[in-house]
């Protein structure tokens, strides 16, 4: 049987995806990019094709997608995120019905994109690196108020009181604006909402930029955090559509179409 692998070199973190003959979901692995993004990225491969007992030679087609694509030689191809994404998010919401409209939110920068019924990309949008709608705002936000970015969901549920507002647009004003709120005895569960509102209000501004159709998929590992997919829905006045692993569709999306390349070469051959 042949297997195809989708990985994302992402900014943050690197995700792997293997799919098997049928175009179904065999595994996945996520780990820290670091700095040596090719090593970590080969070091991803293998886990994922260990702990999914496939062996290298089995691997019949692998495309990277992502931040640091060009850097892994060993991929017989390389895609755009924004497409390897629309795939996976067509893909994966088959089961949710179909979505049209897909939320990413990375650790760099966040995305909203319109795809059509093939999961084709008819529309999308990015935010500026710096706004604080990211997942590093998050990883700061969590660090300056000494909480695991783990636990920003059960805080978000835990306020007595209203979210607080952050206005601030750049991570960096944002966080200065937090140590504020903290200086002036405002509760971390205030603060932490208040967070994942300011996060909700510019990535539905961002959606509704490409147009928000039917069901809309929200990924990136962000997507974990249970408080922030709350905010992001009250904002929408929706519920999201979140998969089982958030951080890997863009992957997956990958895989799918590694599939499709290896089947077009060996047609065409």
């Amino acid at each position: 049987m042949n297997y195809f692998v989708g990985i994302d070199i992402g900014s943050t973190a690197i995700k792997a995806a293997l799919v098997d003959q049928n175009a179904r979901l065999v595994g996945v692995h996520v780990s820290d990019s670091g700095s040596l993004f090719h090593k970590n990225a080969r070091e991803a491969l293998r886990v994922l094709l260990e702990r999914s007992g496939v062996r290298r030679e089995q691997v019949g087609y692998l495309i990277a997608t992502g931040y640091g694509r060009k850097l892994f030689k060993e991929a017989d191809d390389s895609i755009s995120e924004i497409t390897a994404n629309a795939i996976g998010a067509h893909e994966a919401g088959k089961a949710h019905g179909g979505v049209r409209t897909i939320i990413n939110i990375g650790g760099q920068d966040s995305k909203a994109i319109q795809i059509d019924d093939a999961g084709g990309v008819t529309n999308f949008a990015m935010n500026d690196k710096c706004a604080a709608g990211t997942g590093r705002f998050l990883d700061v936000a969590a660090r300056n108020l000494d909480v695991d970015l783990e636990e920003l969901g059960d805080y978000h549920f835990n306020g007595r009181g209203a979210p607080l507002t952050i206005n601030s647009t750049c991570t960096v004003f944002a966080e200065s604006e937090i140590i504020g709120l903290l200086a002036n005895s405002h509760g971390k569960e205030e603060i932490i909402a208040g967070i994942h509102y300011s996060i909700a209000r510019r990535t539905v501004r961002l959606a509704k930029r490409v147009g928000i159709e039917d069901r809309v998929y929200f990924d990136g590992g962000p997507a974990l955090n249970k408080g922030l997919v709350a905010a992001i829905q009250d904002e929408l006045q929706r519920e999201l559509v979140v998969p089982e692993h958030p951080q890997t569709t863009t992957a997956f999306g990958a895989a799918i179409l590694a599939r499709q390349e290896f089947l077009a070469e060996r047609a065409a051959a």
